[in-house]
């Protein structure tokens, strides 16, 4: 039903990523439901098939994940996003698109969105992706990386990283997450949000996807390492 709560709401489970889907195709929206429920760890919390009403709808619910179609009537995905991030930015969002393009990707990472992926896409990456983000760090699915890297624009040289700086950036790019490399290197975490404050400054950037993107084009990580789609950590505005 299009609108509904889960009755998991009612009885939320601590351990499981609970999730709200925004779709407005019901057979894609009972295919991803489907998908999901397959797996102990995952609450599907509810569902719409408009922007405006998932907005909504995670302002009631809290989820930790929405699935959010970019071609949504009344309010488009994107749109709904940008309203989802400012207003509850503990809410993490994964776009999905029947298209790849180019600018759909950059246009995602800039309402907020820390997946993408397209509506074809496996049943296993899928739950990957939800569980992914549902943890704090970024899932872009290996298709859209060379879209996201064509709009990393390198016009203009960026300011040189120091050789702390380049070590975090590459541990963002290999999905550490802030601890860890506190952990790795021995420093702060709130020393290691300064370091992607800075990295962010210097690169022009402004989420940690787009920072990854400059790893990649850069040649600091292989693309080869980043087998199961572009993982990173959380955006930085979510951290720091």
């Amino acid at each position: 039903m299009v609108g509904a709560v889960s009755r998991a709401r009612r009885r939320r489970s601590p351990v499981a990523v609970h999730v709200l889907i925004a779709e407005d195709h019901a057979v894609v929206r009972e295919g991803l439901r489907a998908f999901l429920s397959l797996d102990g760890d995952i609450e599907v919390a509810g569902e719409t098939a408009n922007g405006r009403e998932a907005v909504r709808l995670a302002r009631e619910l809290s989820p930790d994940v929405v699935l959010m179609d970019l071609m949504l009537p009344v309010m488009d995905g994107i749109e709904a996003t940008e309203h989802i991030r400012q207003e509850l930015p503990e809410v993490r969002v994964v776009a999905l698109t029947s298209a790849l393009d180019g600018g759909a990707v950059m246009a995602a990472v800039r309402a907020g969105a820390t997946g993408f992926l397209l509506k074809n896409a496996e049943a296993d990456e899928l739950r990957h992706a939800v569980k992914a983000v549902g943890a704090g760090r970024t899932h872009v699915s290996s298709s859209a990386v060379a879209r996201l890297l064509d709009q990393v624009t390198d016009a203009t040289q960026p300011e040189r990283l120091t050789e702390r700086e380049t070590e975090v950036l590459v541990m963002l790019a290999r999905g550490k997450a802030n601890k860890e490399i506190a952990r790795e290197l021995r420093i702060g975490e709130q020393t290691v949000k300064t370091y992607v404050s800075h990295i962010f400054d210097k690169l022009g950037v402004h989420s940690r996807t787009q920072a990854v993107a400059h790893a990649l084009r850069l040649g600091l990580v292989p693309a080869g390492e980043l087998a199961r789609g572009l993982t990173a950590t959380d955006e930085f505005r979510w951290s720091a």
